[in-house]
């Protein structure tokens, strides 16, 4: 079976680096979803907006050419341990294929692109090629009492974030909340503890400089890319 995109993504994240590790972690953080041509239909997309979420599967783009392993090392339990690779969510799968669930915000039927589908808490990059759309539906969706494996038994405490007043003023408004949350995911790889080592972090067009000591993160510096 060969497949190709329907759409893209547009994120406020141009890596990898920073992007929450899944979907619905940072629930304010915005992004939407526009059409490869063929799909530029009202029609596509009728009904839609009678759905509170979706399900977008797409592809880890940026992995294409990453060494694969049957076994890999999850950041929820340090990145030290593996576990076998379909018994987790990493990025670094045979088919290199994702699954995310994401709030429905609204559509737009703008002149040029068509239907472009607005959602809130992704966790994709920008320019990720989404092959499908399904809605969530919650009767045949959702299992309240599943267990989780490793995941259950692994408590982790998102970090305090520490971003002074003259540096907030560089952000929009309406995203300081998002990238804060961003942020207090904690997106430096698990195995780096140096309290002394500068991040720097793309959000929008800026690079979020930080550094994390013990449970809390600091921005140190907002920088403007030109």
């Amino acid at each position: 079976m060969e497949i190709q995109p329907i759409a893209h993504f547009e994120s406020p994240f141009s890596t990898k680096f920073g992007i929450p590790r899944q979907s619905g972690l940072v629930p304010d953080l915005t992004g939407r979803i526009v059409f490869e041509p063929e799909y530029r239909q009202m029609d596509a997309v009728r009904g839609i907006d009678g759905f509170d979420f979706l399900w977008l599967v797409w592809e880890f783009s940026a992995n294409r050419d990453a060494e694969k392993s049957l076994t890999v090392r999850p950041p929820r339990l340090g990145g030290n341990q593996r576990m076998g690779v379909f018994a987790t969510r990493s990025p670094f799968r045979p088919n290199n294929l994702g699954l995310s669930c994401v709030k429905f915000d609204r559509v737009e039927n703008d002149s040029k692109l068509g239907p472009v589908i607005y959602v809130r808490g992704a966790d994709l990059m920008d320019g990720t090629p989404i092959y499908d759309i399904k809605p969530y539906v919650a009767y045949a969706d959702a299992h309240p009492e599943a267990r989780s494996g490793f995941v259950d038994r692994t408590e982790w405490q998102p970090l305090q974030v520490v971003l002074p007043d003259d540096l907030a003023v560089k952000i929009p408004a309406d995203q300081i909340e998002s990238l804060k949350a961003t942020l207090a995911q904690d997106p430096r790889p698990r195995y780096h503890d140096d309290p002394n080592r500068i991040y720097g972090m793309p959000f929008l067009n800026f690079d979020v400089r930080f550094k994390v000591a013990g449970d809390v993160v600091t921005v140190v510096d907002i920088l403007i890319y030109s």
